[in-house]
């Protein structure tokens, strides 16, 4: 597995950086195209083709550190099995004073990482981009398909709330879920109607003061982000998302992130690039200086 941004010395070792990047090269949970599981070395290969200063941000974010861990073998073991595996890998390094951003994998990834994450700092609120509710309470006959990911996180002890933006392929039971516990859901399709981006504040008015952030890249258009095994048309644009995440950042406590779903694909490799762009943000925001 090779560093992040081709990053050597102190700053790519797991003492020397505040920042570990999770590998969990996974997809057995996928409905429609697999592929997931390339997309942590493809997000790492890519990274090396992005710069290290962000003219946003006006800072070399690598400066942090940034230690690419051991990928979490998931081998041939039951969903419920990996998700304890990533759990128990997330917690050790969290204890190690680190954030952690996993990178999946399909959307189950997310389910041992956020429990890691309430675990250590719940009550802990999650902000969901995606194209999916994730609701379901079983698909394809398993209660850990990707499409129940966030069902199973937000049964964790310690999540308050999870807050889905982008939203636009949902089911009726899901619907009746969400309506039934009273929990906004802010749908692509009225992201699209609205004239500002007030609402960007209204998700950061539905979040807890601790947040955790779900990223499921087909939450973007497929204009950006066409590989992806779940793709679906209106998603978010690059600079909305970017955005969001960096008021989330600016008004709550963001304690780690994970970022599922890539699927590399030959002649998209400006996907991988988009990938390793957005967790290099993701870093650059939630760190701060």
């Amino acid at each position: 597995m090779t560093t992040f941004l081709g990053l050597e010395g102190e700053l790519s070792t797991l003492a020397g950086a505040r920042v570990v990047l999770l590998p969990v090269p996974y997809d057995a949970t996928t409905s429609f195209h697999d592929g997931a599981r390339h997309a942590p070395e493809a997000i790492l290969v890519a990274s090396h083709h992005i710069e290290e200063y962000d003219e946003e941000l006006e800072r070399e974010i690598l400066q942090c550190g940034i230690h690419v861990a051991a990928p979490v073998a998931p081998g041939d073991d039951p969903p419920e099995a990996v998700v304890a595996r990533i759990a128990e890998r997330c917690t050790a390094l969290l204890e190690a004073g680190k954030t952690v951003i996993t990178l999946g994998g399909d959307h189950t990834v997310a389910v041992g990482a956020g429990r890691a994450h309430a675990a250590r700092f719940g009550p802990l609120s999650v902000l969901q981009i995606d194209a999916h509710a994730d609701l379901r309470a079983a698909y394809d006959d398993s209660p850990y398909s990707h499409a129940c990911a966030m069902r199973r996180l937000g049964e964790a002890p310690g999540v308050d709330t999870i807050i889905g933006v982008g939203i636009r392929a949902i089911s009726a039971p899901e619907v009746a879920f969400l309506r039934e516990r009273d929990r906004p859901v802010f749908y692509a399709q009225d992201l699209a109607r609205r004239r500002s981006e007030a609402w960007i504040e209204e998700v950061v008015a539905a979040l807890g003061p601790t947040v955790y952030v779900s990223v499921d890249v087909d939450g973007l258009d497929p204009s950006l982000m066409a590989a992806t095994g779940t793709p679906e048309p209106g998603g978010l644009d690059w600079w909305t998302t970017l955005r969001l995440l960096r008021r989330v950042a600016e008004a709550r406590r963001v304690v780690g992130a994970d970022l599922c779903e890539l699927r590399p694909t030959p002649g998209l490799h400006a996907c991988d690039v988009t990938a390793a762009r957005l967790v290099y943000k993701m870093i650059g925001y939630f760190l701060g200086e």
